[in-house]
């Protein structure tokens, strides 16, 4: 078997989608046959119970995806590496192709695993696809990484982002096949217990329900965007978080999809592509600072007096969605039901938690990288930094969301309250019923048990976090 028609080895990761793929449609446009491969590997091993549990739904719809285009999903277990090779040696691959991802953790195994797969003469080769600009690309007149938004969005919003793939027609099929391991005998779910059940109904899984929802907020709400987008009350953002963290949808077609809604006199169109560069920017300071995932992006803050201890009544009370902050609440508890949460409200919820409590805010990161569906390891450390005052801002320490005020200006109606949290509604809703079969069973809680009073007071909390961050900047 030569070079030429040996087939390539196309590892899926967080880029479950046959559109606007790159490595994929290199792989069919080569001529050679493709095997589609997933590892749950030390990586995915990681994950989150409710990112883990999302996986598996996108891999099950993904492998039907497949076999629809005359290929197959093959699953297996293990180390990266070892796995890739006894794949190479069972069929005779001569190359193992990939789309980049950027986190610490997956940098590491993959420069192994190019590394050795290509010292044993094997083509490893990794494409992009996750991000419409390559982390290294983006620079300053100086060759230097942005460290503020503003200038790297003025930066990249003139480039022009390369036009989305379209699905190939079919995908090469080799003449035999490699065992498959099975996905049930996986067991991804199993972490989330009861919630499963719950939350299921609130996903929107693989790459058709993606396009569904992005041409649904193309047509009727993206020239509402900036106006809406902060009332998490109204159905008025994109809701394609969990897709594009797993790759079910291309950063590129979201935005040629608002280009396109822009171009049609949908003047808000252009907010919502500076939310997708948001997310390129999460990303460029992950790839140039990779600690940002694990500590202070500002190292200088190693030595703030945040508590660190996660046993603490307060912190159990936040996890629990029972602070006693209606709006701190209600974000927790849209998360146990939906597995996301609105952006406006994440920010609260978060600046609750680092201030108002002046918790360390790894105790919220690593809180939400189990809960979340929509997980991303940019993204999630990036608002976590933002909001704590760790990250990039230049004058962050006096920033103290009130959720009361905050209330008061995004849902003077209550509606999003009244939606999440059942305790003293009369007739509360399905939604705000549904959090009490999600939870786990020993939390021990009710729709009718009384609503608590606040574990701290906000004009107290405010101004022993003031103190602290003022204490720090002196």
């Amino acid at each position: 078997m030569t070079d030429e028609t040996s087939p390539i080895l196309l590892w899926f990761r967080r880029d479950l989608r046959l559109s606007d793929h790159p490595a994929l449609s290199a792989a069919c446009s080569s001529g050679r046959p493709v095997i589609p491969v997933f590892l749950l590997d030390e990586v995915a091993e990681g994950l989150g119970a409710a990112p883990k549990w999302r996986l598996g739904l996108g891999l099950e719809h993904f492998a039907g995806r497949l076999e629809e285009k005359g290929s197959r999903l093959i699953l297996r277990r293990g180390k990266a590496l070892e796995q890739l090779q006894r794949l190479v040696e069972e069929t005779r691959a001569s190359a193992v192709w990939w789309s980049r991802l950027y986190d610490p953790e997956s940098v590491a195994r993959d420069t192994k695993v190019k590394s050795e797969l290509k010292a044993a003469g094997i083509d490893a080769r990794s494409f992009g696809g996750h991000l419409m600009f390559e982390p290294w690309t983006v620079e300053t007149g100086e060759g230097n990484y942005y460290k503020v938004f503003t200038p790297f969005w003025r930066t990249v919003s003139t480039r022009v982002v390369e036009e989305p793939l379209r699905a190939p027609a079919r995908i090469p099929a080799p003449n035999g096949w490699p065992d498959s391991e099975t996905l049930a005998d996986w067991q991804l779910g199993t972490a989330m217990n009861r919630g499963a059940v719950v939350m299921l109904a609130h996903q929107r899984v693989g790459e058709e329900a993606a396009v569904n929802r992005l041409d649904y907020f193309t047509d009727a709400l993206i020239d509402r965007y900036r106006r809406d987008r902060d009332i998490p009350g109204k159905d008025a953002t994109s809701g394609l978080s969990e897709n594009l963290a797993l790759g079910e949808i291309s950063p590129n077609r979201c935005w040629y999809a608002a280009e396109r809604a822009r171009e049609g006199g949908a003047d808000e169109a252009a907010t919502f592509q500076k939310e997708l560069v948001w997310r390129e920017f999460a990303y460029h300071l992950m790839h140039h600072t990779p600690r940002l995932v694990s500590g202070n992006w500002r190292e200088d803050w190693d030595a703030f007096p945040w508590n660190e201890d996660e046993r603490r009544a307060e912190v159990w009370a936040w996890k629990k969605g029972r602070t006693g902050v209606p709006f701190v609440d209600a974000g927790m508890r849209e998360m146990y039901v939906t597995g996301r949460m609105h952006n406006r409200v994440r920010m609260i919820v978060a600046s609750y938690l680092t201030k108002h409590l002046m918790c360390h805010w790894r105790i919220g990161q690593k809180w939400f990288e189990d809960c979340l569906t929509d997980w991303d390891p940019a993204s999630n450390a990036l608002g976590w930094q933002w909001t704590a005052g760790s990250g990039p801002d230049a004058a962050p320490y006096f920033r103290v969301f009130n959720p009361e005020t905050q209330r008061e200006k995004f849902d003077p109606d209550s509606r999003y309250v009244s939606r999440w949290i059942a305790e003293g509604q009369r007739s509360p809703g399905k939604d705000a019923l549904s959090y009490f079969d999600a939870i786990p069973r020993r939390w021990a809680m009710g729709p009718g048990d009384d609503y608590p009073k606040p574990v701290v007071g906000l004009k107290e909390g405010r101004e022993a976090a003031l103190a602290a961050y003022s204490n720090r900047a002196g």
